[in-house]
């Protein structure tokens, strides 16, 4: 099974880059390309790709509106922001229009192609170092329609270590259990807590002073 990806981004020459580098990557097919925020949502809804590489400058409505958009009509899309400048601006509104990661252009070609697996899979791309800078700005985020008592004590330890930012195979080998078992923890504390992804998990984590209350017990 291949993940289905469109490419976004106002320069045909940097969409000829990234669809050649995908190329290279025999679980990964470029189904498309847009370059303004309109066409990206018109061909979005049309192929229903499973992630969406987004650059947020582009005529128009930019990559974040277009982000927005396309998650409103497809929930379970994944979207990927890339963008020249790392700014907070830029990431903070990148993860509250709903995208799971965050690259700038001159990520690596193995990174790049990692990305698009890692967010396909339920994964996100933030370092504990940009979500850092990035929860102070969600102070005036409604709250999630769950709160943390909701979570078993396995969950808490979870969504902890999460914030820390580690991936499922290091959770599990900190906690000895499978990353299997992981993700079934990460899934229902999603579903207990009322937010869409890791990267809200993350947000939460740090808005309830997770870390320190885990550390204190």
């Amino acid at each position: 099974m291949t993940i289905d990806v469109l490419l976004a981004d106002d320069q045909a020459l940097v969409r000829a880059g990234f669809r050649a580098l995908l190329a290279k990557d025999e679980e990964i097919a470029v189904v498309g390309e847009a370059g303004t925020g309109e066409e990206a949502v018109r061909q979005a809804l049309r192929l229903k790709p499973d992630v969406v590489l987004m650059d947020i400058r582009m005529p128009g409505s930019d990559g974040i509106a277009a982000t927005r958009r396309i998650l409103a009509e497809l929930p379970g899309c994944r979207i990927i922001i890339l963008t020249t400048f790392d700014t907070d601006e830029n990431v903070f509104a990148a993860l509250r229009a709903g995208a799971s990661g965050f690259l700038t252009k001159d990520v690596e070609p193995a990174e790049l192609r990692r990305a698009v697996a890692v967010v396909h899979a339920g994964d996100s791309l933030l370092s504990p170092g940009v979500t850092r800078r990035v929860v102070e700005r969600f102070a005036s985020r409604p709250a999630p329609s769950g709160t943390l008592d909701a979570l078993t004590a396995r969950e808490l330890e979870v969504v902890d270590l999460i914030a820390a930012g580690l991936s499922n195979e290091e959770i599990g080998r900190r906690l000895v259990i499978s990353p299997l078992t992981v993700k079934t923890h990460i899934s229902r504390a999603i579903t207990k807590l009322g937010v869409r992804d890791r990267v809200q998990l993350v947000i939460l984590a740090y808005e309830n002073d997770l870390r320190s209350s885990i550390s204190q017990r």
